[in-house]
């Protein structure tokens, strides 16, 4: 009796558990298709000033006309914003993250575009950088149909950012993750104080007195300074699932992208 039913048991265990593994199969390659479709992820190249191939990874929903420019931090590559630039397609935008020639590798991603400037013996510093950046700017303006562009900058590249931002009429906004006086010879702080479009700026607890230093000269109409509660990060790193107090980050820096749409 007692086998009889310990068999039974069995059987009937054995019958369902292929049915149970095929449902988790069914609904996991069904997530992983959502995914999928929420973006497309494609990788190009283009020309810098100096003809130097720029390798650039574009996150697109469907067709939306790219209009945020991603640029990373020092040491780094494209692949800081790996996770990032999904994250903003979610949120509608079409966007493109590029490798500078001042950077080298982060989340498995070489940057390919410092590889070729080495390669070529060309200069690498964080002012050689600046060319990368405005060549990014003119290619996805005449892609995009003559939209004007959000620049999105991490540590040096948001101080390039900002110093590009003031003049260049294709840039709608500049966003600036640690900006500092990261250049010899070039006063960020003057420089950026005639501004007259949107800045958004953040950084880690830490760096807040200093960017807000920095930014001090900015007309306060048009700045935006997100001050985090907790420690947070350096850079763009500060949007990374693993950064506490991210989604505080994400909250603030969506809802500056929000208003621009007004």
């Amino acid at each position: 009796m007692k086998f009889t039913l310990i068999l039974s048991l069995i059987l009937v265990f054995s019958c369902k558990q292929p049915t149970n593994k095929t449902t988790i199969e069914k609904d996991n390659k069904s997530i992983v298709k959502e995914i999928e479709k929420s973006f497309i992820k494609t990788t190009i190249t283009f020309p810098s000033k100096d003809n130097l191939p720029i390798t650039a990874d574009i996150f697109k929903n469907k067709e939306t006309p790219i209009t945020v420019l991603l640029c990373h931090q020092a040491g780094y590559s494209r692949g800081e914003y790996k996770d990032s630039a999904i994250e903003l397609t979610k949120l509608g935008y079409a966007v493109m993250a590029i490798d500078q020639r001042s950077g080298k590798t982060v989340n498995n991603i070489d940057n390919q575009t410092a590889i070729a400037a080495r390669a070529k013996d060309l200069g690498d510093t964080y002012l050689d950088a600046k060319q990368d950046i405005e060549a990014a700017i003119d290619y996805i303006y005449n892609q995009n149909g003559g939209q004007k562009i959000i620049l999105v900058g991490s540590s040096y590249s948001s101080s390039l950012a900002l110093l590009m931002g003031v003049d260049n009429s294709k840039i709608k906004a500049v966003v600036a993750f640690s900006p500092g006086e990261y250049f010899k010879g070039i006063d960020i702080n003057k420089s950026i104080s005639s501004y007259k479009k949107p800045v958004f700026v953040t950084s880690s607890l830490s760096e807040s007195a200093a960017v807000k230093t920095l930014v001090n000269k900015v007309d306060s109409s048009y700045l935006t300074h997100f001050i985090p509660e907790v420690k947070g990060i350096h850079g763009s790193r500060a949007l990374w699932k693993t950064t506490e107090g991210n989604e505080t980050y994400w909250a603030s820096f969506n809802a500056f992208l929000s208003s621009l749409k007004n």
